[in-house]
Order: structure tokens, then sequence, then C-alpha cells
């Protein structure tokens, strides 16, 4: 069995790994684990994890999880939406891929190590969730009269990954004005659980790309 680490943002994260992608990976003889960004030291009881406050504690994290011999690659799963200020210079003009394809190659010649493979959400972990609007009726609205609303903004867009990055539409703030009481952790890990590996690759290009790319690069 081969390691993969995979540094992430925070708990909806983590159980996204553990409980949607994990299997996927681990029938292929592949153990894919999930850490989350210490972002806060502190003297007594554990330390705070979840969230970004800057580039440099995620480069710090990298690096300890690079320094693991036993881990064939080490990736990420961090949202391009409100990356820090201090992240590595990219060109933010052109197309949602091009930009990501060009902060992901900016983050990986920061980092500079042959293990690591950088991925960035488009544009953020709930746009994924969009991938099925069913799912996320079924989870959020018994009455699945929410269906249409979330239905019509998925047929908005090629593909639910560019739903975009704007401050009263990025993925997150569209499903919170549907429904006030959506819990990130909570919700988020349902409705992917719900959607599954296979309906994510189908819809989710980059998700797709990332996914590939790991099991290739585990194979060399």
């Amino acid at each position: 069995m081969k390691k993969i680490l995979v540094l992430v943002e925070g708990q909806t994260e983590e159980q996204f790994i553990k409980k949607v992608i994990y299997d996927y990976f681990y029938q292929q003889d592949i153990f894919l684990i999930p850490v989350i960004i210490e972002t806060k030291e502190v003297k007594s009881g554990p330390n705070y994890k979840g969230g970004i406050n800057s580039y440099g504690k995620i480069k710090e994290d990298l690096q300890k999880l690079l320094g693991d011999s036993s881990a064939v690659i080490v990736t990420t799963m961090i949202d391009y939406y409100g990356l820090p200020n201090d992240f590595p210079a990219f060109n933010r003009t052109g197309t949602c891929y091009q930009k990501i394809e060009a902060a992901e190659k900016a983050f990986a010649a920061e980092v500079n190590n042959h293990k690591f493979i950088p991925y960035l959400q488009l544009h953020e972990f709930e746009g994924i969730l969009f991938a099925s609007p069913k799912a996320i009726s079924d989870t959020m609205d018994t009455s699945r009269r929410s269906i249409t609303i979330i239905q019509k903004i998925r047929d908005r867009f090629n593909y639910p990954e560019e739903i975009n990055e704007g401050t009263e539409t990025h993925p997150s703030k569209r499903i919170q004005k549907l429904f006030s009481n959506y819990n990130k952790p909570f919700h988020g890990t349902l409705i992917s659980t719900r959607i599954g590996v296979q309906q994510l690759l189908n819809n989710c290009p980059h998700f797709k790309q990332w996914i590939e790319s790991l099991l290739e690069k585990s194979r060399n």
C-alpha cells in the first residue's frame, strides 16, 4: 500500500477525504490521509485547526508532511476563493481554469519538491456540491421545493466548478442564501457523500484532473 498525505483547509475537507474519496483510492492500494492545517498553537489542550491565516503557515505544515519518507505524494485541498494575500504570485486573468492552473504552478514552483502535487479547489468546496442539485435539495430541504432554484443556478454554468468567486455569489454564499441553517462540516459531508466520487469525476474537470494526477504519480 502507498500513502498520500493531503493537507486540507478544515474539517469539511477532512471528512470529504475520509468518507467520499478514501475508498476510491484504497481500492487501488493507496492510503489517502488528510491532515488539517494547524492555524493556532495553544499551551493547554489541542491546537486549533482549520482555516488559513497565511501562506507561511500552509508552507510550514507542508514541509512537515514532505519530510515523511513513507509518503509517496503530498498534496493539498485548499479553496481558491479567499487565498491569503501572501500566497505565491500568479496571474488572475483568463478563465477560471487558466487562473487555477497559474496559481497551482506558482504554488508548486515555490514549494519546489518532487513529491508535491498542489490542488486548489475551484472556487471553494461547495462548488462541487452543485454536481448534484438533487443531493443538495434532498439533504437541506425535505419538501424538495428548492431543487428548481438550485438547478437553475447549476444550469448557468458549464461545470459546477465555474460557480464563481463574487462576494455574494460564491458557492457557499448561494447555499446559505437558500438554507440559513447550512453547516459546512455537517451538511457538506452529507451532500458530498450522497453525490459520490463518480458523479464528481463526471461533472468537475479540475477535480478529476487532480484525482487522475494522484493516481498516475502514485504508479510511477
